[in-house]
């Protein structure tokens, strides 16, 4: 399905990395403390935590689309900062960032929002020709009726749900030829089975593909679907943890006076005692 080659993810490795969100005013705190950690090629890695951890500015810390206040990233190895502004703009062809709000035109066609996935590979002539009459028709239909909305192929995107906006971003990456994907809270209009069906979807997608996968999320019960988490707090490292590790105790420090944002997450975990606790058991409703 992809026009990429490759099918190797990127590694990232963040080295006492520290950043201001985007909208933040000179001089304001960093909404990402110096953080170090290190993401294998493939790794398919959820990012919790509540409202203000900085779940946000450390995607657009990784996607290259900020840069560190202090501190490294590397992909792969590289620095991107140090490249030269055509080669920075190459390697941002190999990431796909997926921002909380689809960025689809609202008077465009659902396929050519799809196919839009694909310019970093295209040359100008296919991409103006797919314009008027889209290259990769077949491609487009087959990445969206994995996220079952194959039926919305040529509907308009201002006719399209908030959750099928939601799915349409999400089958955006699939056509991208990418080898790290950055999704950022993609389950906000899904209910839990959509929302379980989506992210099941994407991180199979990845497995197939090979690529790296980051995804922000509010639903701890779905985060519980990626093999590692992390839980960010305050801009700091809470925990990064394989999923059968995390426990009720893990989460409710995370969590402390965000306790209403923890929905979804079992109620019948063992309760914070002294004892060692257990592995969270997340059933997804």
């Amino acid at each position: 399905m992809p026009d990429s080659s490759s099918n190797a993810g990127l590694r990232v490795e963040l080295t006492a990395l520290a950043a201001r969100h985007p909208a933040a005013v000179r001089g304001s705190a960093a909404a990402i403390k110096p953080l170090s950690l290190t993401i294998e090629p493939g790794e398919q890695v959820a990012v919790i935590g509540p409202s203000g951890a900085g779940k946000t500015t450390l995607l657009h810390a990784i996607s290259c689309a900020l840069r560190p206040s202090t501190g490294r990233l590397t992909l792969d190895g590289t620095d991107p900062w140090s490249l030269s502004v055509s080669r920075l703009q190459r390697l941002r062809g190999n990431l796909f960032l997926a921002p909380q709000v689809p960025p689809l035109p609202p008077r465009q066609r659902t396929i050519t929002a799809l196919l839009a996935a694909r310019l970093p590979s295209r040359s100008l002539w296919t991409s103006v020709r797919s314009l008027f009459y889209p290259v990769g028709i077949e491609d487009a239909y087959a990445a969206l009726e994995r996220f079952d909305l194959g039926e919305k192929l040529w509907v308009r995107v201002d006719r399209l749900s908030g959750g099928e906006r939601q799915r349409v971003a999400l089958a955006r990456a699939l056509l991208a030829p990418a080898r790290l994907w950055l999704i950022d809270e993609p389950l906000s209009a899904l209910d839990p089975t959509r929302a379980v069906m989506a992210i099941d979807t994407l991180t199979s997608a990845a497995r197939e593909r090979g690529v790296t996968l980051v995804a922000t999320l509010h639903q701890v019960d779905v985060a519980s679907r990626f093999p590692r988490i992390i839980g960010l707090r305050d801009g700091e490292l809470a925990f990064d943890l394989p999923a059968g590790e995390l426990t009720r105790q893990h989460l409710e420090r995370l969590y402390v006076q965000h306790e209403h944002e923890l929905a979804g997450a079992p109620a019948d975990m063992p309760p914070h005692n002294d004892a060692p606790p257990g592995p969270v058991v997340m059933h997804c409703r």
